[in-house]
């Protein structure tokens, strides 16, 4: 992707755009041409200039640390809690490995921690509200989550966390009666040109500029509406001109005007046993295709007589009945009271016939939303309708994605259900007719706005219809913070350097253990601080960053985590790794937090601080270790599997689903 942005190529992706510019620009910038093909994990660069790409997601993977230092440092106030954070990060194998590759993930943790930074380093300015720090934060913020929400919708969460902690901040100035209202407005109106405007406005900017670099036909065409796609250098609809109305004989490809409906399809391959008639397959397809060819023909005659250059031509109207005729297999669209395949108590759509010879059911009723019967149909602009003459259902496209046996396209059905929405309407986009003029498709241009509008719900349609690739390892929710199974990143054979992806064990379960841990200390805080038991000024301070900053981080945990468990769409492992930058800075407050407990009750001073700076250096101790353990999951391990006794890796594979 970053090279079709050096290229100028037209693709779609179902995130937005931030990463991959970035990643082009970075390839731009070092000297990258933009013309490896990026087949497969492994294939050699030669003369390819990656570096650039490579060091620029490295960089970025790195400033994790000192972000996650310096936000625990300001929540704490505490140096070894913000040492204890960034040493983690520091010697964690997931994060190194999924930092040194050209990823999203790092440019969209890089942002998200800068806006959990900039977050709390504007609160800590909360006493000199309006100051230039002040401002400076603020702003800080709204651009880091302009630059989160444009990696990846993920970045929403982050979003959320910020939302929140500025409602709880705008709520309790609204408490202080000290505070005049007019002075409270100025507080609001800060926030929301800060925090709500200014990350509006650069997201819609990315958008912008991703449109003005990518002007040429790419592979992402077929994903969008045909007003789109014309704007697109190379495009057979761009500076084309078709002719304006259908008439018999003409070879169309129809589009349904539901957001990444497809084309209307079929080819040679038949429906499988069971799966209602065995006739041959009809679908919706999202790219272009000989197969999404139709001949429009009358459906009480052939029209080979049309085909004659002296012949007089006829044009199709509204309300007229009409045979679409496969181009490439003859075969004519077709549909019974047979059961769809995805899609209860819809009618199953088929191609039927030899060399266009069928039956009734291939009569369908041409209507066009909106116009009376006898007016002409035009190309591109006319929403059609195609209702079945023999059961009165609908052509539509459920927008569900077929099995294995359909190639992964979209389910077509005739819907007996007769509301009109986008699924069940149509307009014909390519249309040849050489016995017709032509005109300009300038008409159609779409704004910014429905450009916009479009590649959003186009987004969001293909994010919700992720379905895994052949061999992928998917993984659950709850697999991730125990560090069940990783990902097979590079190496397929003995010789090959195997890089996977998996957390450090020890890290990623003292992680765990700190989550539970924390919320003990917690509960056990505040019904000591409700019964009013009397604490030491150290240990009301240590209760304060226990439930406050704790408590920040805590929730940024839970919304970067949770949210998983009621997405419908594949996950992967990778997506909890948000979520445990939280995890590691709990870690480093609670340890603190607890250490700090014990020493408490030690006397004299010496030994408190000795007990502290013993179990601090175990901790520290404890992680170097496990990384000196496991540092060939991020660097590359060569030699038989894990599995195998004689690997070198062989006494490190503590659990069976680890498959390095």
């Amino acid at each position: 992707m970053g090279s079709y942005y050096i290229n100028r190529t037209f693709f779609f992706d179902v995130h937005p755009p931030l990463g991959k510019m970035l990643i082009g620009l970075a390839g731009y910038l070092s000297g990258y041409d933009g013309t490896f093909p990026f087949q497969k994990p492994g294939d050699r660069y030669e003369q390819h200039n990656y570096i650039g790409m490579r060091g620029f997601c490295a960089f970025l993977g790195s400033c994790l640390v000192p972000f996650a230092y310096l936000t625990v440092l300001e929540l704490s106030k505490s140096l070894p809690a913000a040492l204890l954070a960034a040493f983690i990060l520091i010697f964690d194998t997931g994060c190194i490995t999924l930092s040194q590759y050209i990823l999203l993930d790092p440019i969209l943790m890089f942002f998200l921690m800068a806006a959990v930074l900039s977050m709390v380093k504007c609160n800590s300015c909360a006493d000199r509200p309006f100051s230039a720090s002040w401002w400076l934060w603020l702003s800080l913020t709204g651009v880091s989550l302009a630059g989160a929400m444009g990696v990846k919708f993920v970045g929403l969460f982050v979003v959320l966390l910020v939302g929140l902690n500025t409602v709880y901040d705008l709520w309790d100035l609204l408490g202080n009666l000290s505070l005049s209202l007019v002075m409270f407005g100025k507080h609001l109106l800060a926030r929301v040109l800060c925090l709500i405007v200014l990350p509006l406005a650069l997201y819609t900017a990315i958008f912008a500029v991703h449109f003005a670099v990518l002007n040429r036909s790419g592979p992402g065409d077929g994903f969008f509406s045909s007003a789109f796609q014309s704007q697109l250098i190379g495009n057979n609809l761009h500076n084309v001109s078709v002719p304006e109305h259908l008439a018999y004989g003409s070879v169309v490809t129809m589009k349904n005007l539901r957001m990444a409906g497809g084309y209307l399809h079929s080819h040679w391959h038949l429906y499988p046993e069971g799966i209602g008639a065995r006739q041959q397959q009809v679908t919706a397809y999202l790219h272009k295709d000989l197969n999404n060819l139709w001949i429009i023909k009358k459906h009480d005659s052939d029209t080979a007589d049309l085909s004659d250059p002296s012949s007089p031509v006829e044009f199709v109207r509204h309300g007229d009945i009409i045979r679409l005729e496969h181009k490439e297999t003859s075969r004519n669209l077709h549909s019974h009271q047979h059961e769809a395949p995805l899609t209860r108590k819809h009618f199953q759509v088929t191609g039927y016939g030899i060399n266009g010879t069928g039956d009734s059911n291939d009569f369908w009723r041409i209507e066009v939303v909106g116009r009376k019967t006898g007016k002409l149909i035009k190309v591109l602009r006319s929403q059609v309708r195609l209702t079945h003459v023999a059961t009165g259902c609908i052509l539509g496209s459920s927008g569900k994605t077929l099995p294995k046996w359909g190639w992964e396209q979209v389910e077509v059905t005739c819907t007996p259900y007769l509301k009109e929405t986008p699924n069940s309407l149509w307009n014909f986009e390519d249309h040849i007719n050489p016995k017709l003029p032509n005109i300009s498709l300038d008409v159609l241009k779409p704004s910014f706005a429905e450009i916009l509008l479009e590649s959003h719900m186009v987004m969001i349609r293909g994010n919700s219809g992720l379905k895994p690739k052949d061999n992928e390892v998917t993984s659950k929710p709850w697999h991730w913070p125990i560090n069940y199974q990783g990902l097979r990143f590079s190496g397929v054979n003995e010789t090959d350097y195997r890089v996977y992806l998996l957390g450090n064990p020890v890290i990623w379960w003292l992680n765990l253990v700190t989550i539970g841990l924390y919320l003990l200390i917690t509960v056990c805080t505040a019904v000591a601080l409700k019964r009013g038991v009397q604490l030491t000024s150290e240990l009301k301070e240590l209760s304060r960053v226990v439930l406050r900053a704790g408590g920040q981080i805590t929730l940024g945990w839970l919304l970067h985590y949770l949210p998983f468990f009621m997405m419908g769409r594949v996950l992967y492992f990778h997506h909890y790794f948000p979520a445990m930058l939280f995890s590691s800075m709990l870690t480093g407050i609670t340890w603190d937090a607890v250490l700090k407990f014990c020493a408490g009750f030690l006397s004299p001073s010496t030994t408190a601080r000795r007990v502290y700076g013993g179990g601090f250096l175990a901790l520290v101790l404890l992680i170097l270790y496990s990384f000196y353990l496991f540092h060939p999951l991020s660097y590359g391990m060569i030699g038989p599997m894990a599995s195998n006794p004689s690997s070198p890796m062989a006494g490190l594979r503590w659990m069976d689903s680890w498959e390095f």
